[in-house]
C-alpha cells in the first residue's frame, strides 16, 4: 500500500482514513508481537486486506446501497506502479477504452470488472490500466448495471451488448475476454451465451479469481474468512441480490453447471488463501474431464484479487507475467503456454506440462 486517493464526501473519506489508520497501527502493534494474518505475508498486505474486509462489510450492510458504493470508493489504495493508458469514455455502450502508450497488436481486450456485481470503484479502473499497460493492447471496459437495482439478465445483457460492440472493431478470434471476480463469472457466462447463439468465441478467456458457483460451494468459501478481503457471507449475498427470490436458480446462473468443451480456451487464475479457491478447482476441474481447452494456476499465499499487487509481490508479479504469455500464446502462433510445475493444478486441451 503505497499510494493514497480520496474521492467523494469529505466525512466518508475522512472516516475511511481514520480506519486506515486504526487498522494499520493495529496491524504493526501485532507483528510487532509475532503474530500475523499469515506467516509469509508483511504488514502491509495484512492492513490491505483488513480495510478492504472492513469497506466490503460497511458498504455491504449499509441500507442505502448507494451510500454504501460511496462509502466502498472513499479511499482507496495503490501501489507504486505507473500505467501510462489514456482513458477515453463510450457512450454507447456505456463504459470506457484504455489506450496505452504502447500498442503491440490489433487484438483487443474485453475486461469486465468484479465487484460482486455490486460495485465498480476506481480499483476497477485501476485494474484496467494495468492489464492494457502490461499487455500492451487497447482494453475495452463496459461499465454494465449492477445489483441489486439491475439482477440477472441485466449483467449478461450487457455483457454481450459489449461482445458486439467490440467484435464490430475487431474479429472475435482477436479478442482476449478477462474477467476478475464476479467479472469472471460474467465472462464464463458469456461464452455459453455465445455458444446458445451460434456466435463465434474469442481467441482465450481469462479469469481472475473468478466466480464460478453462485451457491455455498467448498470448504474456503468460508475457512478462508481470516485471510481474504471478500468474506463467504458476501459471496452469497451478491448471489442473491443477482437472483433475487431465486427467480432463475443457482444450476442455471453458475458456470460450473455447464460444459465449455468446444468453446474458447479457458485460463484461470486463483489464491489459495481467497474463500473462492475450492469452487475455482472445482471448475476447473469439471471442465478438464468434459474435455475443455482449461489450465489453472494456483498460488498458495495469495489472497482474492492479487493479481492487484503487482511488482510489490512474487506471486502477483509470477501471475501478471503468466497472463502476458497466456495471451501472447494465443494470438501468435510462435509461442506456447504451458502448464508450469508446483503452480498449474488442472489442465486439459492445448495446455500441456513443461
Amino acid at each position: 500500500m503505497s499510494k493514497i486517493k480520496f474521492n467523494g464526501p469529505f466525512g466518508t473519506s475522512f472516516a475511511s482514513f481514520l480506519t486506515l489508520n486504526r487498522i494499520a497501527v493495529s496491524t504493526f502493534a501485532q507483528h510487532l508481537l509475532g503474530k500475523r494474518m499469515e506467516p509469509s505475508w508483511d504488514a502491509y498486505i495484512e492492513i490491505g486486506i483488513r480495510f478492504w474486509r472492513h469497506q466490503f462489510t460497511k458498504a455491504m450492510s449499509h441500507p442505502d446501497i448507494n451510500v454504501g458504493r460511496q462509502i466502498f470508493d472513499s479511499l482507496q489504495t495503490e501501489t507504486d506502479d505507473i500505467y501510462p493508458v489514456r482513458v477515453e469514455e463510450c457512450a454507447t455502450p456505456n463504459g470506457h477504452w484504455y489506450q496505452p502508450n504502447t500498442i503491440s497488436s490489433d487484438a483487443t481486450i474485453l475486461y469486465l470488472h468484479g465487484g460482486g456485481y455490486t460495485f465498480h470503484g476506481a480499483m476497477s479502473a485501476r485494474f484496467a490500466s494495468m492489464l492494457a499497460h502490461h499487455n500492451n493492447l487497447k482494453l475495452f471496459a463496459p461499465d454494465y448495471r449492477l445489483t441489486p437495482e439491475h439482477p440477472h439478465p441485466a449483467q449478461a445483457e450487457d455483457a454481450l451488448a459489449a461482445w458486439h460492440y467490440v467484435t464490430q472493431k475487431t474479429p472475435a478470434d482477436r479478442i482476449i475476454v478477462i474477467g476478475d471476480s464476479a467479472g469472471g463469472h460474467m465472462a464464463l457466462s458469456l461464452l455459453q451465451t455465445l455458444k446458445s447463439k451460434n456466435q463465434p468465441q474469442p481467441a482465450l478467456c481469462i479469469g481472475l479469481c473468478p466466480w464460478t458457483d453462485i451457491g455455498p460451494r467448498g470448504q474456503s468459501l468460508h475457512a478462508n474468512d481470516q485471510y481474504d478481503l471478500v468474506q463467504g457471507w458476501m459471496a452469497l449475498q451478491f448471489g442473491e441480490w443477482l437472483d433475487p427470490e431465486n427467480q432463475f436458480g443457482r444450476d442455471e446462473l453458475s458456470p460450473i453447471s455447464y460444459d465449455y468443451a468446444g468453446l474458447a480456451p479457458i485460463y484461470l487464475q486463483a489464491g489459495g488463501r481467497e474463500i473462492l479457491r475450492d469452487m475455482i478447482i472445482d471448475f476447473a476441474n469439471v471442465q478438464a474431464k468434459n474435455g475443455a481447452d482449461i489450465l489453472l494456476d494456483l498460488w498458495d499465499d495469495m489472497p482474492h484479487e492479487f493479481q492487484a499487487y503487482d511488482t510489490t509481490k512474487a506471486s502477483s508479479r509470477e501471475a501478471n507475467a503468466r497472463i502476458r504469455l497466456a495471451i501472447k500464446s494465443h494470438l501468435e502462433s510462435d509461442c506456447t503456454f504451458t502448464a508450469k510445475e508446483g503452480l498449474s493444478v488442472a489442465m486439459q486441451g492445448k495446455f500441456v506440462t513443461e
